[in-house]
């Protein structure tokens, strides 16, 4: 089973929690009225409110938390790829019998950063290709160390290493980006909210005898969407909500690496 089956599960089970909570906080009501007990006071009334403002709270930071990881991650996508570009062209500033492996092993390492995220749901073979990237990295930076230790190379020391150190760093904090997600305590944390909060709406409706249904309904839709949408950002390459249109920028990049150096 791999991530989208989990988030479509994350999805039900989310529809499933509140709709259950919310039915068995209502007959617990329900039943409460029946034996002529009131099932609101100030008191409690105050509890509730209280609830609800907390659940409304930490949904609202959890959803901004993970549109700006969201986001984060779009951006480290075309740092990357301006990075990797720079590092490219200042490859011109080698000695040229020293460029044509460089450029081959720049070739190879995209075409690895772009297979790591592709199989990015893929956890082994992300792995392999993580190592791979890393062994391309090694290679790339000895042959540049060699090409800049040369009389006619060392003039380009500062640009060519400089601009191999970003590209490597972004790589890194791409990888970091990755495996940044909120502790899971939290989560489970939002999920007690949510499921706490649908019990004592459902309780609230005990006295309905009719006409509860559009009110239950909308509130698992609409509670459930955006529960899921908050962790959809959270997992970007797993759900409906993605950042595979930005890696369109490394794509180009690749295909431009193609074009023979000089060509218009």
């Amino acid at each position: 089973m791999n991530d989208k089956h989990y988030m479509i599960i994350i999805f039900i089970g989310l529809l499933a929690t509140i709709s259950l909570a919310l039915e068995v906080g209502r007959r617990v009501g329900r039943f409460r009225v029946n034996r002529g007990t009131s099932t609101s006071s100030p008191g409690m009334t105050a509890i509730e409110g209280s609830l609800f403002a907390l659940m409304g709270l930490v949904i609202a930071f959890s959803f901004n938390g993970a549109a700006e990881r969201f986001y984060a991650r779009r951006h480290l996508i075309v740092e990357e790829t301006n990075a990797i570009e720079v590092a490219w062209l200042r490859i011109d500033a080698l000695p040229a019998d020293t460029q044509p492996a460089l450029r081959d092993l720049f070739r190879r390492y995209l075409d690895s950063r772009l297979a790591t995220y592709r199989n990015v749901l893929d956890r082994r073979a992300m792995a392999v290709e993580l190592d791979r990237s890393e062994a391309l990295q090694a290679e790339i930076w000895q042959l540049a160390i060699a090409a800049t230790r040369r009389e006619d190379g060392r003039s380009a020391i500062v640009v060519v290493l400089n601009a191999l150190n970003a590209m490597f760093d972004i790589r890194t904090t791409r990888i970091m980006a990755l495996r940044q997600h909120p502790p899971f305590p939290i989560f489970i944390m939002l999920w007690l909210l949510v499921s706490t909060g649908a019990f004592l709406a459902g309780n609230g409706m005990a006295n309905a005898t009719s006409g509860r249904w559009p009110h239950m309904v909308a509130y698992t839709i609409l509670l459930a969407v955006t529960l899921y949408i908050t962790v959809d950002m959270e997992f970007p390459r797993a759900g409906l909500i993605r950042v595979d249109s930005f890696d369109a920028a490394l794509q180009e990049l690749r295909h431009s690496m193609d074009v023979p150096t000089g060509a218009p």
